[in-house]
């Protein structure tokens, strides 16, 4: 906090704090954003934007959450695939999970990691996706594709789990994979004729960065993969921005951010800018949306704005931001404290 000198000196920068935080409100609510676009959700680790309804569907304890606009206006919700079990997550805190990142493969299948189960017997699973939200939820078993799982001995010491992000090209499936820390795979499924494949090993990242824990990903324009790699919670400013060629797997950057964990990436489709958004484990007041700069071997971050344990970020096709955030609950109040935020594109 900025040191101030005297009472008169403190009131007036307290009052010129108060007028610019007021207008800074006022500009970002006409701008679109931060706004609440979703409640009562638990701990919600995933999000993706549908490319062609536009409808929302939400990764969280439950399952998986869809929210759309009715034909009176009002938004909708309905849960799309429910009766997941469950797992932990987290070294203190802890959280309990259902499924984590989301993905569209085309137009009709949802690709869904799992962190329900124990970690070499969790699966990706693709589901078949209606035009409109369905009457009643699809159960977790009813996948259309089931792949995995990665089993001990699979390149894995111990069997991979808690499958946290995911990211769709036309020529595969990429996941993020927790379960081993020694070597912090990013797993591939080839796609052939839209049908997803084997599941497998594809990226040993720890090995490739000797940093922990890959988990944001995302596509930029040139096909490469873009990992954050998010780190050790216990230890700040460690996680990379890290890229790898998409066919061959090999890495193209490593670079520093300064950001505590990053958890998801995603850029806009309006401007072309990269976003993340970083839990920050060590200290969960620092979280928050940043957008980062890449010139040459150097990354600068900007914060857009401080969240309360974001997890997962994702654009519709007009460049509005929908992020997910853990949040913190409040004495007494109803409800699960998880979120939707949604940032109109001129608030960014």
């Amino acid at each position: 906090m900025t040191a101030r000198r005297g009472f008169f000196l403190a009131l007036a920068a307290g009052t010129a704090i108060v007028a610019l935080t007021a207008g800074h409100a006022r500009a970002q609510n006409q701008a679109g954003g931060p706004r609440t676009y979703a409640r009562n959700l638990d701990n919600p680790t995933g999000i993706a934007v549908h490319p062609e309804t536009g409808h929302v569907f939400v990764a969280e304890r439950r399952g998986i959450v869809r929210f759309f606009k009715k034909e009176d206006g009002k938004r909708g919700r309905k849960m799309q695939v429910n009766r997941f079990p469950t797992d932990i997550y987290g070294k203190g805190p802890k959280y309990e999970i259902g499924p984590l990142g989301v993905a569209f493969l085309g137009s009709d299948h949802l690709v869904v990691g799992d962190g329900s189960r124990p970690d070499g017997e969790e699966l990706v699973l693709v589901y078949n996706i209606g035009e409109e939200a369905p009457e009643k939820p699809a159960r977790a078993n009813s996948a259309a594709y089931t792949l995995g799982p990665i089993t001990a001995g699979d390149a894995s010491a111990k069997g991979e789990g808690n499958f946290y992000g995911v990211a769709v090209t036309d020529d595969g499936i990429f996941i993020t994979a927790n379960g081993d820390d020694t070597k912090g795979w990013v797993l591939k499924s080839a796609v052939e004729n839209g049908k997803p494949g084997e599941l497998k090993p594809f990226i040993a990242t720890k090995e490739a960065v000797e940093v922990d824990a890959p988990c944001g990903i995302t596509t930029n324009s040139d096909g490469d993969i873009v990992v954050g790699q998010m780190g050790e919670i216990s230890l700040p400013g460690d996680s990379l921005l890290t890229i790898y060629d998409a066919k061959t797997g090999k890495l193209k950057a490593s670079l520093e951010t300064g950001l505590n964990d990053i958890v998801g990436l995603a850029y806009s489709p309006a401007t072309g800018k990269l976003y993340a958004v970083d839990f920050s484990w060590v200290d969960t007041t620092k979280g928050g949306l940043f957008e980062l700069t890449v010139d040459g071997d150097e990354v600068t971050t900007r914060k857009v704005a401080d969240l309360d344990k974001p997890t997962a970020l994702a654009f519709d096709a007009k460049g509005n931001l929908f992020v997910t955030v853990v949040g913190s609950a409040e004495e007494g109040a109803k409800g699960k404290p998880g979120k939707v935020l949604r940032f109109g594109k001129r608030a960014l």
